[in-house]
């Protein structure tokens, strides 16, 4: 089977596609056939080594958080999935592994795809659509009627943001790029500030939560985006960061939140349940496993709207 792997930190030209043979299952594990997986903003951050102290420093290491694929063999003590089931799923975020042809799973690591869209569309949906969810719901707290605002609103969290967030009672105001205008009143948002034309740091209102997810806008300069009691979350973990929150959030009534993703079923559900009413999924690019460089140095661009895949045969 295919793989892609790298045996040093750097830029994209250390990925490798490789043959390697098709894992073996425990009784408790699940042979995925990949279908899909999508490119995240985490995986050049590991593979670059900004996540040492997550992913460790032991060579090979493998590429691919979230996946869509079909069920190719099921162990004995696996019992919510049989052979064919089309599912979705993630790994390990600082481990990766999902981009390859076969990849081993628990039944936790996954959910039942939804019937109504694509192996892209799908594969697009674990990363991205989790943290929306735990961002809008845990982090944010966000409740009907408050006023949140959403820094790169046309990103793969973003477009999920927005949405949920919307479902979720809130008045939400979108930052984007020019060409991202159009798409982020399509999901909802109430208000959609070109950044191009005005500024994130010249806004003139307060917000009960400002959402990061362009990993620009730091907790000093969105604190004066900031009610008196509201949240600011960030997408960008780091131990530096962790510390400053925790230390902030002992004093301030404004407080700050990292995202660390924690996948959970009842998350997956939500998700599930989600796409299969109408949440928008947008595809920006797909590209074959053998282009796997290609993708990512075009995704590590940051122009795109939505989220880009890699297709598996």
């Amino acid at each position: 089977m295919k793989k892609v792997i790298y045996n040093q930190f750097g830029d994209e030209s250390i990925l490798e596609l490789v043959e390697q043979t098709v894992p073996e299952i425990n009784k408790d594990q699940l042979l995925i056939r990949v279908k899909a997986v999508s490119i995240n903003p985490l995986d050049w951050k590991v593979y670059g080594g900004e996540m040492k102290l997550m992913s460790g420093s032991k060579f090979p290491k493998s590429v691919g958080i979230d996946f869509s694929g079909i069920v190719e063999q099921a162990g004995s003590a696996a019992t919510r999935f049989k052979t064919g089931d089309a599912v979705i799923g993630l790994l390990d975020v600082f481990k990766g592994g999902a981009l390859a042809d076969y990849i081993v799973v628990k039944e936790t690591d996954i959910a039942a795809k939804p019937t109504n869209i694509s192996f892209e569309q799908a594969a697009a949906l674990p990363v991205t659509g989790l943290s929306a969810l735990q961002i809008v719901d845990q982090l944010a707290a966000i409740s009907p009627g408050q006023d949140v605002l959403i820094n790169g609103a046309t990103g793969g969290v973003g477009v999920f943001a927005v949405q949920i967030a919307k479902k979720r009672g809130a008045t939400v105001t979108a930052v984007v790029s020019t060409k991202g205008v159009a798409e982020a009143a399509k999901w909802g948002a109430d208000t959609v500030i070109d950044y191009t034309k005005q500024p994130i740091s010249s806004l003139p209102n307060q917000y009960d939560a400002v959402i990061d997810l362009s990993t620009k806008l730091s907790f000093a300069d969105a604190k004066r985006l900031l009610k008196p009691k509201a949240f600011f979350v960030s997408t960008l973990p780091s131990p530096l960061t962790l510390v400053y929150s925790f230390v902030n959030n002992l004093f301030s009534g404004k407080k700050m939140k990292i995202l660390i993703l924690k996948p959970t079923v009842e998350g997956f559900r939500k998700l599930v349940e989600l796409a299969e009413n109408g949440l928008q999924i947008v595809l920006d690019k797909t590209y074959s496993i053998s282009n796997v460089r290609q993708g990512y140095q075009e995704s590590r661009r940051g122009k795109s709207i939505g989220k880009s895949v890699i297709v598996l045969n």
